[in-house]
């Protein structure tokens, strides 16, 4: 099981746990749990045929091991499929002689230890983002400086995003460093990604026997690249990715799954710059999208993986990805509601604790559907207040434009108004907080303001701008925090104003 659940561990993985207890019943193969959280329902009666209700430590779980083997075979013991709790395990169990099934301790480790992965990646002849690796501190501030800034960290063993952070220059890094609770070694070195700015991030589920590769789903994210891939809203099938990359993306993650000897799922996380794909990490195990992707396509990817790893074949399986006539948008849930005074602005930790899934035809009214789901109060008229980095400034002429055309009035930052103007849109300014009243906050709190576009960079203009965020939060007015986010909104405002969504059965889209 994954243990207690928290930002990063979350039902997920216990759904790919229950759908593992199932597909072993299945084979009739005896399943044994062990978890210790009580909310899930993997600890239910019924979900395997038998529970140990223990910690996920190493001492518990070899104690269990001990027991079970004194009463028959024990045929192995699956740590892939509750997120990074129980694969923390793998280097004990593996080392006690206890059989893991699926993929190889040594596969884990491989894809987990950036150093190792770096040279894998190298040798496949597929591309990183330019990247450096520091085994102490003060290391990582050296060869930052030589690698060039912004950068992004990436500590080794870590899920959902934990400690990784955007670093822009060598005083955020060392406050980085001096902040992070991470442990930073020869065992457990330290990445620096070059952050590649704007770029599209795409994720991809896949499941490998050791030979043949099932692709199960592409999912391209709407936020960039550099957003942790569980705050992003994404879509299956992609919704802007050219048919070329998505071939080359299936093609890249049966290499990887091959060269690694992944027995099982796999997940693999990509950014796209252009025509360039680069690999961001590989994950040798069930990820946070595969109920989504399960339920998309309408396979138990979870419970096929299982088979897999029980030593099933796919070509046994005789599986054929269905060709889906609809698209799915997932889009997530935040608690920042709980959090008064929280800064909403997203980043490659992960902070989201849940999530909903749309489903139309379209895109747009998938995305939709998606944004009710999550409860966002997504307007139909009104004011949208626009506040943009400049990098972002362009991105967003187009859907300004599609705003005004629907009737909505834009007040915008002096920065953002006078670049709108220069193409013809017609924008009113707004004073910001530090240059006094009347200023956006006053609007916010008057409830002039529907909906707030916000994008900043840099810790000074973060740090400015936080006041909005938060009071916008406060006043429960929808505050959108990329540029590719704010984009496809306007898109489903679109759709939403065009005419009523229709609530359809699922089985008619998979018919």
């Amino acid at each position: 099981g994954g243990g207690p659940n928290r930002i990063g561990q979350g039902i997920e993985f216990d759904y790919c746990c229950c759908h593992a207890a199932f597909a072993l019943a299945d084979l009739g193969v005896e399943s044994i749990m062990v978890n210790c959280n009580p909310e899930t329902v993997s600890t239910d009666f019924d979900t395997s045929d038998r529970l140990y209700f223990e910690p996920l430590t190493a001492e518990d779980v070899l104690e269990i091991v001990r027991v079970e083997r004194s009463k028959g075979t024990l045929l192995g013991v699956i740590v892939q499929y509750g997120g990074q709790t129980p694969l923390k395990l793998a280097a004990t169990l593996d080392a006690e002689g206890v059989p893991l099934l699926g993929t190889s301790f040594d596969a884990i480790d491989l894809a987990e230890d950036r150093e190792r992965f770096q040279k894998l990646v190298a040798g496949l002849g597929l591309r990183q983002p330019k990247n450096t690796i520091a085994a102490t501190r003060e290391g990582a501030v050296a060869a930052a400086a030589a690698a060039g800034y912004p950068l992004v960290t990436r500590p080794s063993y870590v899920l959902g995003g934990r400690a990784m952070e955007i670093v822009r220059d060598e005083e955020g890094l060392r406050r980085y460093l001096a902040t992070a609770q991470i442990e930073i070694s020869e065992e457990a070195p330290l990445l620096l990604d070059s952050y590649l700015d704007n770029a599209t991030e795409v994720d991809v589920d896949a499941i490998c026997d050791g030979e043949d590769v099932f692709i199960a789903g592409v999912m391209e994210h709407i936020e960039e690249a550099g957003i942790h891939s569980g705050d992003s809203a994404c879509s299956l099938p992609p919704y802007s990715l050219p048919e070329a990359i998505v071939k080359e993306l299936e093609a890249q993650t049966a290499r990887l799954a091959r060269s690694l000897g992944v027995v099982g799922l796999v997940n693999v996380q990509y950014a796209i710059k252009g025509e360039d794909i680069y690999i961001l990490e590989v994950n040798p195990r069930a990820s946070r999208t595969v109920p989504f992707v399960a339920k998309t396509i309408a396979l138990p990817i979870a419970g096929l993986g299982v088979k897999v790893m029980a030593g099933v074949k796919l070509a046994g399986l005789d599986l054929k990805r269905p060709a889906i006539s609809h698209m799915a948008v997932k889009e997530v849930v935040f608690p920042f509601a709980r959090f008064p005074g929280v800064d909403t602005v997203l980043g490659p930790e992960m902070r989201s604790t849940g999530e909903a899934m749309g489903i139309d035809r379209d895109f747009d009214r998938a995305r939709a559907k998606s944004l009710i789901g999550v409860g966002a109060r997504i307007p139909l008229s009104g004011c949208v207040f626009v506040s943009l980095k400049d990098s972002d400034k362009p991105l967003m002429v187009g859907a300004a434009r599609r705003l005004l055309t629907m009737g909505f009035t834009i007040i915008a930052t002096e920065g953002t108004a006078a670049f709108f103007r220069q193409h013809d849109l017609d924008v009113k300014r707004v004073n910001k907080v530090l240059e006094g009243r009347p200023h956006i906050v006053d609007a916010l709190k008057n409830g002039d303001v529907q909906m707030v576009f916000n994008t900043t960079e840099g810790a000074q203009s973060v740090k400015d701008s936080r006041s909005i965020r938060t009071t916008a939060l406060s006043q429960k007015i929808p505050c959108i925090t990329t540029a590719t986010g704010a984009r496809s909104t306007v898109r489903a405002i679109e759709a939403m104003r065009a005419g009523a969504l229709t609530v359809t059965p699922l089985q008619e889209y998979r018919n």
